[in-house]
């Protein structure tokens, strides 16, 4: 048996806005979900294996599965049935993006298994073939492999690639415990009941905003429908956004369905001040600072 290594980095995302439609007959949501991945990485190691095996490091693994419940298992088994083959694989995660904070870490690493898993079986998948797989294992898997910035459409599967125009800063705090996406829709369900939800799409203020990288147009655009939900299930995460923002941040929302808050920044002196001050405020349990535009997954070993 081959001792070949091949180990892909993929990264975390925010979504400067999140539109979100009514709930679909099929429970699911239509999206306008502008997502811009940002350097914060996990890294996924495929080697050969007698079995589907499942290990990590790194932060918060305890509340992450090792089984194959996990979107990275999962994402071998698909690609395994569809060439045919066993998915024998040791995946081994190295695990830097907040576990269940709205950044995307799981569909990272399913997407981080995919490629990792073409490469060492060479099944050579086309790059739709892998898409069309993301697309089965979750709304944000195809922009986990696909990274940069992209408008979502559908369940936030449907991807148009966007043109960034330059780079932005962002601070992250890093909440105690996880949000479930799925308790988080339920709650936005609930809080609009009574309301017509208006049918989502992208804002072209926004969309100028990126193209431009211009932070200060982007920051006065920022939007995540999901924010009073998330913001209803865990209200001590406005005290968050308000640290953030009084220590200068351009701007603040939760990210995704969260808990974890994103704060726009100008700079990198600037993040490094809106970091210290969040962590002072004891508002959260740890703070990253990171900038984007960043790349979906890259193969970034093929040792033999």
């Amino acid at each position: 048996m081959t001792t070949t290594a091949i180990t892909v980095r993929v990264p975390a995302k925010v979504n400067v806005q999140l539109a979100v439609g009514a709930a679909r007959p099929d429970g699911f949501h239509d999206l306008a979900n502008v997502f811009l991945a940002v350097g914060l990485y996990d890294e996924v190691t495929a080697t050969p294996s007698d079995t589907l095996r499942i290990t990590a490091e790194g932060h918060d693994v305890d509340r992450i599965p090792l089984d194959r419940t996990n979107l990275a298992a999962r994402a071998a088994e698909l690609l395994a049935a569809r060439y045919g083959i066993e998915p024998h694989v040791h995946l081994h995660i190295t695990k830097d993006i907040p576990v269940a904070g709205g950044m995307a870490g799981g569909s990272a690493d399913a997407a981080g298994a995919l490629v990792a898993c073409d490469a060492l079986w060479s099944t050579g998948a086309s790059r739709d073939e892998l898409l069309e797989i993301c697309a089965e294992l979750g709304s944000d898997v195809p922009f986990s492999l696909v990274g940069g910035a992209a408008l979502g459409r559908g369940r936030g599967e449907l991807l148009t690639p966007l043109t960034v125009g330059g780079g932005f800063h962002w601070v992250f705090a890093v909440a105690d415990g996880g949000l479930s996406t799925p308790a988080v829709y339920r709650e936005f369900d609930r809080l609009t009941a009574d309301t017509d939800v208006p049918a989502p799409e992208a804002a072209p203020a926004l969309l100028a905003a990126l193209e431009a990288g211009d932070a200060t147009a982007l920051a006065a655009t920022l939007a995540n429908d999901l924010q009073p939900a998330a913001l209803s299930l865990r209200p001590a995460l406005a005290a968050t956004l308000e640290a953030g923002t009084a220590a200068g941040a351009l701007a603040a929302l939760v990210s995704g369905s969260g808990p974890t808050t994103a704060f726009l920044v100008k700079d990198a002196e600037s993040a490094q001040q809106v970091a210290e001050a969040l962590l002072a405020s004891g508002t959260c349990r740890a703070v990253r600072t990171t900038d984007s535009p960043a790349p979906g997954a890259t193969l970034v070993s093929d040792r033999p």
